[in-house]
């Protein structure tokens, strides 16, 4: 049955329009246009304002489980029906480095549930085990090793239709083995890396458009190094998420490098859980524990974030000098067009998914409309 959304400012991600009406049906954007058609059901939105639903690269577990510990079809839906909670309505699970059998089942869990469930699960984010151990973070230096041929291999073979980002230090590839990542269609992203900006530059000019989580588990900017946050600010074609806590990076540092990013920087969440309702976790050895309203280990480090992405958006708002339609550019649009699907999420378009958050004018209230 079709449906209009009617009464609402669209902010398309495109441009803002007030005088048109959104047509969806069976989960899809049928139109926007002037009038309401005959016999269509209306949702009346008062005046509030519509955007596409947020888009979450990074999440490692919802209210209850986490996906690397429990790389199931019950660990996705936790984190799928969590994130709904937060203007959440796409999201990549993160399973962190892990072992290669763990690995696997991630892949085959993401896959089985895709097969059962047309929603916003898009595909899985692969964070290690190829990293740097010297800026690993609270990846557990067990799992963290150099690639092999043959793992990296079947992880291709087994995970390309799955697998849509995964996150490596790219000095510890050989250039064949990252030419074998670079034709998989996988999005590759650096990051857990202790690359210098010369190196940076290198692995940006072979095809790497994306960095993990900047600032935070990578070689800093310095006058006389410029290290990959420097090669980032440096090459106006590299994607820029941030987690926007005041934690993971300062609200001062964000400013500066969406000043230089612009429409190259995205939010995302990093999330260990949703909603800080586990408030003690231990895997492996990874711990983390609730402290002043972020997840820090045992040693004090922080042991991946807190917030949603409902909170990321209304952080970026209050603290970068940003519009609300920046804002939520930087949750949707821009999120879509980091990781090449800015042709099917992100935006308020004819043929993109039914999947919607409405707010208020400051940002104050977010609430998720998902017709998927």
């Amino acid at each position: 049955m079709k449906q209009a959304i009617i009464n609402g400012v669209i902010h398309t991600g495109d441009e803002i329009i007030t005088d048109k009406v959104i047509i969806i049906e069976k989960g899809k954007i049928l139109s926007i246009r002037k009038e309401v058609p005959d016999g269509v059901e209306t949702i009346d939105l008062q005046g509030k304002h519509i955007a596409a639903g947020f888009i979450d690269i990074q999440i490692n577990g919802g209210e209850k489980l986490y996906f690397s510990q429990t790389p199931t079809e019950e660990a996705i839906e936790d984190i799928y029906i969590a994130s709904l909670k937060y203007g959440t309505t796409h999201v990549l699970p993160c399973l962190i480095s892990s072992s290669h059998e763990t690995i696997l089942q991630g892949i085959e869990a993401v896959r089985n549930y895709r097969k059962k469930h047309n929603n916003g699960v898009i595909g899985m984010h692969l964070e290690g085990p190829f990293l740097n151990p010297l800026k690993r973070g609270a990846h557990s230096i067990n799992q963290v090793r150099k690639p092999t041929n043959s793992e990296l291999e079947e992880i291709i073979r087994l995970g390309k239709d799955v697998i849509k980002v995964i996150t490596i230090a790219p000095e510890c590839f050989t250039d064949d083995q990252l030419n074998m990542l670079l034709e998989s269609d996988i999005v590759i992203s650096a990051g857990h890396s202790t690359m210098t900006h010369k190196e940076a530059q290198y692995y940006f000019a072979k095809g790497i458009k994306l960095v993990t989580h900047l600032f935070n588990a990578m070689t800093q900017f310095g006058h006389r190094e410029p290290g990959l946050v420097g090669a980032v600010f440096e090459n106006e074609n590299v994607y820029a998420p941030v987690i926007l806590d005041g934690a993971h990076c300062d609200y001062a540092a964000a400013k500066v490098a969406y000043k230089l990013k612009q429409d190259k920087m995205f939010l995302i969440s990093d999330a260990t859980f949703l909603g800080r309702r586990v408030e003690s976790f231990k895997w492996d050895n990874f711990d983390a524990h609730l402290q002043d309203g972020f997840y820090r280990n045992n040693e004090g480090n922080l042991a991946g974030a807190a917030i949603s992405m409902q909170e990321a958006v209304q952080n970026a708002y209050r603290n970068l000098d940003v519009s609300a339609d920046e804002a939520i550019k930087m949750a949707t649009s821009r999120v879509a067009s980091a990781i090449g699907l800015e042709n099917q999420l992100g935006k308020i378009k004819q043929g993109f998914p039914a999947s919607f958050v409405k707010f208020d004018v400051d940002l104050s209230q977010i609430e998720t409309l998902n017709f998927l």
